[in-house]
């Protein structure tokens, strides 16, 4: 049964200089509100999914022209009737229309009512919720493509069955307990074995995804490690085509860290500019060359710059220890001035462009980042609750082990289906949806 919640309005999309505004309308009366306000077809009577032109109007005042769309539940957004109104993308065009919406029985939406809404009614579980924010937030093809599979359920599918296999099971045990006293077993301890490990062949994988799901949403780190004037500011500078950061000839301009992303055939990369490293006496320097060092034991790939022979043998004995285990890549600068280029992987020039599209692309093959085809992790609370699923699977998995009772062995199942039940939404309390709605854009 759908419920129809009081009318909400927002502004749906962000408006700017000759744009279009969308205004949304959902819940109790709202296409009989903005007949209210409408001069056009009577939007109560025309079939929904349709879009009618008319005016806006304070009595006889002529506010815009615009669009109204209708869709009746239970086929919208919400699930609830809604109306969606395009008018001109005017600041003042806007307000006017929200006023006159208010005044007709509306309240402004909060964030992330719309999309709240629409799981409370059912169009989607609460992990597909979250992925309208991701999507809203995607800035690259990667981030935009795991938000879409989870939207449509990709991640959902997976705990759904998940979570059934485990309440059948449960559901044995449970109604041993009832027979108890007749010493009866319909939960098979063999089969329940089973059915745990194969629930954990499934739960670690998407658990061991957090990192690259993690990774695709915040960029790939890439440290950009070199003694002071070799060319590292100069490199930012030409990989975001825009001077981030200063460049000059006096070593040590760079005393402090700075970081900026880029998209690379779909796959974001943050790059950060280090400290030039050498041996210093100054202290400021001294603060910055530690956040080299910090920088570089937290990239999951190195770019290790250096103009002359000796420049990589002082990086080669200070500080490749500290790259183990990252890709590390030798990249000779100031390419335009030198003729030996066999002692590096790649060779540029930041200052004509010379090697930079071949860095790009080496950047993007080093990648093995999953960026489809696999449902992967990139909400922290996800990760939380199918870390506390595992753990309660494992005890169900000990006790089984132990031949313990089947009402210890319910009590740890019903823990992971708690769980499950909490990640999905099947199970929620008012705070939960206040903190991930509450991050939610207006109109959203």
């Amino acid at each position: 049964m759908i419920h129809q919640q009081e009318p909400i309005c927002a502004l749906a999309t962000a408006p700017g200089v000759g744009a279009i505004g969308v205004i949304r309308v959902s819940g109790l009366n709202a296409i009989q509100i903005v007949d209210a306000i409408f001069k056009g077809r009577k939007l109560e009577n025309v079939k929904t999914h349709t879009v009618h032109f008319g005016t806006i109007q304070k009595g006889k005042k002529v506010i815009d022209e615009v669009l109204s769309a209708v869709f009746k539940s239970p086929k919208s957004f919400t699930k609830e009737d809604t109306v969606e109104i395009s008018c001109h993308g005017s600041s003042f065009v806007i307000k006017e229309i929200l006023k006159l919406l208010l005044d007709n029985g509306c309240r402004l939406a909060k964030p992330g009512e719309f999309t709240q809404r629409a799981f409370m009614n059912g169009q989607f579980d609460l992990v597909q919720a979250e992925a309208v924010a991701d999507l809203i937030e995607a800035d690259s093809a990667a981030a935009h493509n795991l938000a879409i599979n989870q939207l449509r359920g990709g991640f959902s599918d997976k705990l759904t069955s998940l979570r059934d296999e485990l309440i059948h099971f449960a559901s044995m045990v449970e109604l041993e307990l009832d027979f108890g006293e007749e010493d009866v077993e319909f939960a098979d301890r063999d089969d329940l074995k089973k059915l745990i490990e194969s629930l954990q062949s499934q739960l670690n994988p998407l658990i061991e995804s957090f990192d690259a799901g993690n990774v695709i949403k915040e960029g790939i780190p890439v440290a950009i490690i070199g003694q002071p004037n070799v060319g590292k500011s100069t490199l930012l500078n030409a990989l975001l085509k825009e001077e981030k950061a200063i460049v000059t000839e006096i070593a040590g301009t760079t005393r402090d860290s700075i970081e900026d992303t880029m998209v690379i055939r779909g796959m974001k990369f943050r790059f950060i500019d280090t400290a030039g490293i050498r041996e210093t006496e100054d202290i400021v320097e001294s603060i910055g060359i530690e956040k080299s060092r910090a920088a570089l034991q937290k990239a999951q790939v190195v770019l290790f710059l250096f103009d002359a022979p000796e420049e990589r043998a002082y990086l080669e004995e200070n500080y490749t220890s500290l790259a183990n285990g990252k890709k590390v890549f030798w990249v000779k600068t100031k390419a335009d001035l030198s003729t030996n280029k066999s002692d590096a992987d790649l060779n540029i020039s930041a200052k004509t462009g010379e090697g930079i599209s071949e860095l790009e692309n080496t950047l993007f093959e080093s990648s093995s980042v999953k960026t489809q085809g696999d449902t992967v992790l990139t909400n922290l609370r996800h990760y939380d609750l199918l870390i506390k699923t595992n753990e309660a699977l494992s005890e169900v998995l000990n006790g089984l082990s132990l031949n313990i009772t089947g009402d210890f062995l319910a009590q740890d199942i019903r823990l992971a289906l708690l769980h499950l039940g909490e990640l999905t939404g099947t199970i929620t309390t008012d705070d939960l949806l206040k903190n991930i709605f509450g991050k939610f854009c207006i109109g959203k």
